[in-house]
């Protein structure tokens, strides 16, 4: 099963449409003063096109006639299409007058404002649509185990905020943002297996800017399972940049050449600002992501520990952009860290639950909300769009050799002392140091913790965790911590 795909030429807006839908404009999303705080918007029962001749008002666009499996079918008296690479195209889309085009691949333009977003439910289909200040290009592929189709555009400003439409016909949810330098990526998250039944682009007409569709229709598990994967991208945009959770071999840590120069060495901190990009984490009280707050707490991090000038840091993001579990470890271990921090606040139903926690690794849960939280953690190569068809068994089932056990150790001691120093400032929860088989904590050589800086579904801990000054309370009993962790192993290193 094939897309159409391509560049339409004209549509027209009716006045009738019926129950169904979801958007998110600029126009209607609601005033936000600070841009930390992120709002969502829910699913409204709402009037939707009745899919008549002169199309869709709502989704503003006329459906195609047709689809990529009406192809083979001669009765199905769909317009002719043209192969262009390995691609079926209706040929009308090929032959466009003027400067309409099928793809751009390769074009250089100024990074493009996507403005709106609406799902629609037109019964047969589900019709996704983007609203753009400029011609894009695009790629699709499906992902299984759950149910996804992704999205790769070029690098867009999103001035709909961070918020996503509500769950929409055969879609539950959809998320976007920077998946990697250049490309933008939205997930789509789906209720069942789908056919692409159409992807193309309207060109701007008059006050309307042109808009990137994508409808979606009901297909059979087995052909689905058949079609998954980059390899069976839809469009050209993103094909050679597909990142995959294949393991990608770190440098080896270099050993000192004297003595010396390991005594005066700084230490490196790895320093990960959990979630980013497409992936937003959870979802605070007020709307605020978890990703914003843990880029703020690992910027004021970065900033403090080097400031002492024992420390240098590295950063896995220092912007709102996606990165796989294995990518954000294989920086530390590039880097030569001697510490991995990865900072993280979570969200739970019981609101009343507050306080910092800090993680490591173990193959054995300490309790079930940490074995839960290691599972949602685990995700976000999934959450993300990353292929993980074939990741290999030793990747996804990482065995505890001597080394990283050793790094277990290390992380152990260093967990329990960055408790004793956070106390002092913070409020923790009950057992505070707890573990999980956290896959993002599993470098071989480089001892590795998750701190827990709080619930963002708790009103208190999502208040103090927005304001700076708490966020450089945390941070400064961080730094003591670390302090306090490289003296004794030093002082136990000469015994």
């Amino acid at each position: 099963m094939s897309a159409n795909l391509g560049v339409s030429g004209s549509y027209h807006e009716p006045d009738n449409h019926k129950r169904g839908s979801a958007a998110l404009t600029t126009s209607n999303s609601p005033v936000r003063t600070d841009p930390r705080v992120i709002l969502d918007v829910a699913a409204t029962p709402q009037d939707s096109c009745r899919d008549s001749a002169n199309g869709c008002m709502l989704c503003r666009v006329k459906d195609l006639p047709g689809t990529m499996s009406d192809a083979s079918d001669p009765k199905s008296g769909s317009k002719p299409l043209e192969n262009i690479g390995n691609m079926l195209i209706p040929r009308r889309f090929v032959v466009a007058a003027g400067a309409a085009a099928v793809l751009w691949p390769g074009a250089s333009r100024a990074l493009g404002i996507a403005s709106a977003m609406r799902l629609h439910d037109h019964d047969t289909h589900t019709r996704l649509v983007l609203e753009l200040s400029q011609q894009i290009d695009f790629g699709l592929f499906r992902l299984a185990d759950p149910y996804r189709v992704v999205i790769d555009l070029p690098e867009l400003d999103w001035a709909v905020g961070n918020n996503a439409p509500g769950a929409v016909g055969l879609v539950r949810a959809v998320r976007f943002g920077l998946f990697q330098a250049g490309n933008a990526r939205i997930v789509v998250d789906l209720a069942g297996p789908v056919n692409i039944k159409n992807a193309f682009v309207l060109p701007a007409t008059g006050d309307t800017p042109y808009r990137f569709v994508v409808d979606l229709e009901p297909m059979a598990r087995d052909t689905f399972m058949a079609l998954l994967g980059p390899q069976h991208r839809i469009g050209q945009f993103g094909g050679g940049g597909t990142r995959t959770a294949a393991a990608q071999p770190a440098p080896p840590k270099a050993e000192p050449k004297a003595a010396e120069e390991k005594k005066i060495r700084k230490k490196m901190i790895a320093i990960d600002p959990g979630h980013g990009g497409v992936d937003p984490g959870a979802i605070g009280v007020s709307g605020i992501y978890e990703k914003i707050i843990t880029m703020a707490a690992a910027k004021q991090l970065k900033e403090r520990l080097e400031r002492t000038g024992r420390y240098d840091v590295v950063l896995t993001r220092d912007r709102d952009v996606s990165l796989g579990l294995g990518e954000r470890r294989d920086i530390a271990r590039a880097a030569q860290a001697d510490i991995f921090l990865s900072l993280h606040a979570d969200s739970m139903t019981n609101k009343s639950m507050r306080g910092l926690s800090v993680y490591t690794l173990s193959e054995k849960a300490s309790d079930k909300e940490a074995e839960k939280l290691a599972e949602q953690e685990n995700n976000a190569d999934s959450i993300i769009g990353i292929d993980l068809t074939r990741e290999s068994q030793e990747v996804r089932h990482i065995l505890l050799d001597l080394a990283q056990r050793e790094s277990m150790n290390l992380a152990t001691k260093l967990a329990d002392t960055l408790i004793t120093s956070l106390k002092r400032e913070v409020t923790l929860v009950p057992n505070s140091h707890r573990f999980a088989r956290f896959a993002v904590l599993k470098s071989p050589d480089v001892p590795s913790v998750l701190i827990e800086m709080g619930y963002l579904s708790n009103r208190e801990d999502e208040t103090a965790l927005k304001k700076d000054a708490y966020r450089a309370k945390l941070v400064s009993a961080i730094v003591r911590g670390l302090d306090s962790h490289f003296g004794a192993s030093q002082s136990a290193s000469r015994l």
